[in-house]
């Protein structure tokens, strides 16, 4: 029994679906993409200084990297959106969601799940990504959470 299962059976299946095959890559050079995201998050810095907690939200979550070859970007863009998450009074949440297209309030679903997934970020801010995740449910319904889970572009 040793031999058991040591082939890997799918290399001779031809209607086996890699990652790359699940949807479009992203058409921008990875370095293009990790130097806008720095750009972004410059910006993003100088409008939550002034108090623009929507703009600033609109900003992370406009043109947000996706693929398999840009982690680095993704994860800074990821930084970037909890940096806006936590500096939001709660009573402001509801009005900044309602302000959000719908993409852009897919796309905060798609960065509240990764941030909860990501190792040692719900001791950080698990509280504050759970109640963003409870207004944005609230105020996009249930639809935003199965079209984030659907979406093959992995934030």
């Amino acid at each position: 029994m040793d031999g058991f299962r040591k082939i890997d059976v799918d290399q001779y299946d031809e209607d086996v679906l890699l990652d790359s095959e699940l949807c479009e890559p992203d058409p921008r050079d990875p370095a293009q993409i990790l130097n806008e995201t720095k750009q972004k998050a410059a910006a993003i810095r100088g409008q939550l200084s002034k108090g623009d907690v929507a703009g600033a939200l609109d900003t992370v979550l406009t043109d947000a990297p996706y693929g398999l070859s840009v982690e680095e970007a993704k994860n800074l863009n990821l930084t970037t959106l909890v940096t806006i998450l936590n500096s939001t009074k709660a009573t402001e949440i509801p009005g900044v969601i309602r302000s959000l297209s719908q993409d852009a309030q897919d796309t905060l679903m798609k960065y509240l799940y990764k941030g909860m997934a990501m190792p040692g970020w719900g001791d950080v801010s698990g509280s504050v990504l759970l109640g963003w995740h409870e207004k944005l449910t609230e105020v996009a319904g249930t639809g935003c959470i199965v079209r984030a889970m659907t979406d093959r572009r992995i934030i």
